[in-house]
């Protein structure tokens, strides 16, 4: 039986990540005013969800519970419907404590997602750490917190570790991950790795395909035409062509998305589509 990916494909915007800076990219949203403006812009467009990351006025990443309630509050007040999930990366020196602190916002600002990276591994210049203990306590907080996680997969093994949670009954089906290839100590963006990790999730498992770097168009190219979604956005890469040469803007990088779905008879999936299929109840 040939296979043929859903008609409606799920948008995944990651709009700042914890590496660009405005010395690098003026496109680069990164105090909340910035963010809020251009994910609501990337909204009118049209995305499923948004992974977002904090930073403080100086520009360096924060896991500050009230920035992060600035973000979701000013998103929530012109598109209550769209998924948010905030990060609680391993990156930099920062505690369990300081990671999960986004999670204790309550009612109307508590995301409905938060990022779960399933091992630790290296970066070109940086690493993530993720230590078996912190996952699984990052895995428990979410779930008595009532956030799904957004599972971030980089290679095989972190394939292994969600079968590991499952068994342990501390993530619940539908799952949601992003497969993320192209950097340098992981997966790369080749056919034989996206077919690798794909065939190695658990039944029940949604997922985006992203590209770190010059891997960011290609993966998305693919994920249009045969993945449930793609994860795009400035965090990932801030080109808009393999030479370098012409920077992205979020929105950009958003319509190409709809014209490469398009190329495919597909759709941006709406957020509340997406938010039946992973079972998420509405902010409160």
């Amino acid at each position: 039986m040939n296979y043929l990916p859903e008609t409606s494909l799920i948008l995944n915007l990651a709009p700042t990540g914890m590496i660009p800076m405005k010395s690098q990219s003026a496109e680069v949203p990164l105090q909340p005013n910035e963010i809020i403006n251009d994910v609501l812009n990337c909204a009118e467009v049209g995305i499923s969800s948004v992974h977002l990351h904090a930073r403080d006025e100086g520009g360096t990443p924060t896991f500050s519970k009230e920035v992060y309630a600035r973000i979701i509050g000013g998103i929530r007040e012109k598109r209550p419907d769209l998924i948010i999930c905030v990060s609680c990366s391993g990156r930099g020196e920062v505690t369990l404590e300081q990671r999960t602190e986004v999670l204790t916002l309550e009612k109307d600002l508590r995301p409905d997602m938060a990022s779960l990276t399933l091992s630790s591994m290296n970066f070109s210049t940086s690493a993530s750490v993720n230590s078996p203990d912190t996952v699984m306590s990052l895995a428990i907080k979410m779930k008595d917190a009532g956030i799904k996680p957004e599972l971030e997969i980089f290679d095989l093994g972190m394939a292994n570790v969600l079968s590991y949670l499952i068994a342990r009954d501390v993530v619940s089906p539908p799952y949601y991950a992003n497969l993320i290839f192209g950097n340098l100590a992981s997966a790369q963006a080749r056919l034989l790795d996206i077919g690798s990790l794909e065939v190695r999730l658990p039944t029940e498992t949604i997922y985006c395909l992203g590209g770190l770097g010059h891997a960011q168009h290609p993966v998305a190219g693919i994920a249009a035409a045969i993945a449930p979604g793609v994860r795009i956005g400035l965090e990932d890469n801030i080109w808009l062509d393999r030479q370098r040469t012409k920077l992205a803007s979020n929105c950009v990088l958003v319509q190409k998305i709809h014209s490469f779905a398009a190329l495919h008879d597909r759709t941006v999936m709406s957020p509340s589509d997406l938010r039946m299929k992973l079972g998420l109840q509405p902010p409160l």
